[in-house]
Formats: structure tokens, sequence, C-alpha cells
């Protein structure tokens, strides 16, 4: 250690800690003054000889341990810990680092197990996902993921809700071009709520305010007018369904209050877009237009993902439609929303199958893409996609867009319309798709990104294809 100082203030103030002394009480065992100690543990003086030697007679310190220093890997680990995008526009300076590595090195090295943790749970979200489907393990989920469950098992229908909107498109003589007006009438006489229609301070990150102690509804008026109508009727459906939505919230036993809060919004949700489309009607009409989106949404005056969400909730009792999934995914292909009452199900975590024709959509926005793909289970599908970007008025206004994806067996193919003059016959004809790279199980896809994780690979040193390795 000669010509070398050596700092060591926060392997002083640790072992003071651990001893359970005070600085005066340490300061005295060292035969030091307060003050200087004081100095020692904040890294403002080197540790002197004579101090080295009263840690190693009092407290019989190894010298080797004081001397360690291990600050350039850590610095090193900080470096490339810090370089995570999720950090982007966080990240201190190396002068930043070496002080924290200096001054707080448990809290260097707990930022370190923090981001190890992270980039091992990233990895091992595909694990728990098949384990949790699987039902080998117990664990709490995310609130978001526990609403999404809850309306998987109940087959995105919910009966009595259902029910009570239809009676309330009847009453409000509902038709496809008055929705709007008839939820505002509603809403006033009803409800005494007043609706106004503004743009104002709010502009366009905010779709819709309501004040119970004032009676007023507010709604951007930038906002679509299918989302316009939407937004009235939800409010509508959390005033009048209430009591049934509570019911529904208290028998799930959603095990946190942000999952219960995310169900009444998605329960209002469900009897808003049941409103809006009132099942006999709706029903009846995708049956004679072969479910075809575009003249649904015309007819009802809804939007093309509000049509496709509804016609994956058509599981009434005795009056089934055609089964359907539903799903929603953004330009990084992240599922924002799922819902399945076909066999094919979506990853928990991750991204959708790249061969999925949902990420071709983006390609050519406002035109339906088709595809007859085949999953890992031998089940064979009628896909359609379109990619729908959400925009207000004006430049600066945020700009959100997705893909929407809606699919039935072929078994359905005859009464859906996008089957027309597709070889549905032809096994040649469909793609083969999976669900997620993690727990797909093919062995020649040539766009795996990642092998399986219940699969061995063999690496080969002297041969090369499209995927670097083989799945045993």
């Amino acid at each position: 250690m000669q010509g070398r100082k050596l700092f060591a203030g926060a392997r002083l103030r640790n072992l003071r800690k651990t001893k359970g002394l005070t600085q005066r009480e340490f300061a005295k065992r060292l035969s030091v003054s307060a003050s200087y100690l004081n100095q020692l543990e904040n890294n403002q003086r080197p540790l002197s000889a004579s101090v080295m030697l009263a840690l190693v007679d009092t407290f019989e310190i190894d010298l080797a341990d004081l001397a360690s220093d291990e600050s350039v890997r850590v610095a090193a680990d900080l470096n490339e810990a810090i370089a995570d995008p999720i950090l982007a526009g966080r990240r201190p300076s190396r002068q930043e680092l070496k002080l924290a590595i200096a001054n707080t090195p448990e809290f260097a090295h707990a930022f370190l197990t923090l981001h190890q943790g992270y980039q091992s749970l990233k990895e091992n979200m595909a694990m728990l996902n098949d384990q949790l489907e699987r039902g080998n393990i117990t664990a709490t989920p995310l609130p978001y993921e526990e609403v999404r469950d809850f309306f998987h098992y109940k087959d995105n229908y919910f009966d009595q809700l259902d029910r009570n909107a239809e009676n309330r498109a009847r009453e409000s003589g509902i038709d496809g071009e008055r929705n709007r007006e008839a939820a505002i009438t509603r809403l006033k006489e009803r409800h005494g709520i007043t609706v106004s229609f503004e743009r104002g301070e709010k502009q366009n990150f905010m779709f819709s305010d309501f004040k119970p102690n004032m009676n007023r509804f507010w709604v951007n008026v930038d906002m679509p007018w299918p989302s316009q109508c939407f937004l009235l009727w939800h409010q509508i459906a959390l005033l009048e369904d209430a009591e049934e939505i509570e019911k529904l919230v208290e028998a799930a036993s959603f095990q946190t209050d942000e999952g219960r809060s995310i169900a009444r919004i998605g329960l209002a949700n469900f009897a808003a877009g049941a409103t809006l489309m009132p099942y006999g009607e709706f029903l009846a009409a995708a049956s004679d237009t072969r479910h075809d989106i575009e003249l649904l949404a015309r007819k009802f005056g809804a939007s093309i993902e509000q049509v496709a969400h509804r016609l994956s909730t058509l599981q009434r009792p005795g009056a089934k439609g055609v089964p359907f999934y539903f799903v929603r995914v953004d330009r990084a292909g992240a599922i924002t929303k799922r819902h399945s009452t076909t066999r094919l199900q979506f990853a928990r975590y991750g991204g959708a199958c790249p061969l999925w024709n949902v990420h071709q959509a983006f390609e050519t926005p406002a035109e339906i893409v088709r595809q007859l793909a085949e999953t890992p289970d031998g089940e064979r599908y009628i896909c359609i996609a379109r990619a729908i970007t959400k925009r207000s008025p004006g430049f600066r206004s945020p700009i959100r867009r997705y893909a929407i994806a809606l699919g039935s067996s072929v078994d359905f193919a005859k009464q859906i319309v996008y089957a027309d003059d597709l070889k549905v016959d032809a096994p040649d004809a469909y793609d083969k798709i999976g669900i997620s790279c993690r727990i797909c199980n093919r062995r020649s896809c040539p766009q795996r990104a990642v092998p399986p994780i219940d699969r061995k690979i063999t690496v080969s040193q002297t041969t090369r294809q499209i995927i670097p390795y083989q799945i045993d």
C-alpha cells in the first residue's frame, strides 16, 4: 500500500454501525477525535497508519480487507447497468459513479443486485407464464393480468350486464346514428348530468372527466365520434349498472384494490359496447354480413376496434355467435388487449409471433390483411388484421398506432367473408405460427428469436444456418 492513500469511509461506517457504536464511542476506541472520525467516514481524509493499527488491535480487522479495492470492477458493472434503456435520461456521470462507489458501496452493490434481478425477471417471464398456466406455482398476479384472466375465464361475457345493456339500447332508441344524442338525453333526464364537449386546457391527453359534485360530464370534443359515444355510455353504465358491477367484482375476489378498480372500468366498457351494439341485433347483423367488420361499424356507428372487440363477446348461452379471438398490439409487438374464445391463446409476457399477420398490418394501413395460420397444436385459423391510428386534431396531438387482429377456426370459414377465395382445404396454404418463442416447440422456424425454455439446444462449430443452434 506504499505511496497509495487508502480511503475506507464506508467500511469504517459499516463497522461502527455493526458494533452499535456512536461516532463519539467509536472515535474513543480508536484514540481519535470525533471530528477526525467524521472526516474519515466521509472520505475527506485517508486512513493513517495509527488508525489502521488501532482497527487491527481493537476490532481484529484484517488489513487486507481494508486495502482490497474492487471499485474498478464495480464501476465497470455499474457502467454496464446504467446503459440499460430503462435509465435513458437519468444516467449519472462517471464522477457521480465514483462518489457512489466510494461513499456508499453497499448502495452500489444493491443497485447492481436490483438490476441483475430485473434482467433475470425479463428472462424468466415466459417461464413463469408457462408455470402459471400449468398451475405449478401460485403467485400474486399483476392487477392488469389478474383482470385479464378474470375476463378470459368468463369468456368475456357477462349475461346480466349484457341484457341490461340491450334493454337500455331499446329504451333509448339507439340506431347507430343517434347514439350520442340518446346518451346526452339519458344522462340529463335520468341522472341530472349535463354533458359538455370542449377541448380547452385539457387538450388531448384526457378523454373525459366526470364531476359528480357538479353533475357535469366533460368529453373531449376532438375525440372521434364513436369514441365520444362510447365514453358517454360507459359513464351511464357506471351509474346504472353499479350494483351488478360491484357484485361481479366482489365475487371475483381480486387480490388488490387496483385490480378491483380496473375490473370496474372493464365491466363498464363491456356494458357500453353491449349498449351500442345490442346482442340480438348485432348477432343477426354479424351473421347477415358474414362478419364484415367495416359494414358492422357503419351500421352501428362504431369504430373498427369496437366492432372487433364486440365480436369476441358473443357468448350468450343458447345464442352463441362464431367464436373469435381479438387482440391489439402496438408497433413494438407488445399486446395491449387480448381475449380469445377460440383455442388460440396469447403469451402473457412478451410480444406476439412475428409470423402472425398482425405485424404485417402496419405495412398496409387502412387495409385488411388476411392469413391462414396453423398453431403448434395443429389448429387452423382464418386471421384478419388491420392497422388503426388514434389521433386528435392538431399538429402536436399525440398519435397512437396499433394493429388489431381478429380470427376464428377455419371450421367457421363459410360464415366469415374474409375466408372467401382462400385455400382453406390446402395444408400448404397455412403459415406455421406460434404463441411465443419461449414456449413454441417448432424446430425449424426461420424467425425464432430465442430457444424454447423447456428444450436443450446444440450449437454446431462447423455448420451455419438461419438459426445458430438446433433444438434437441
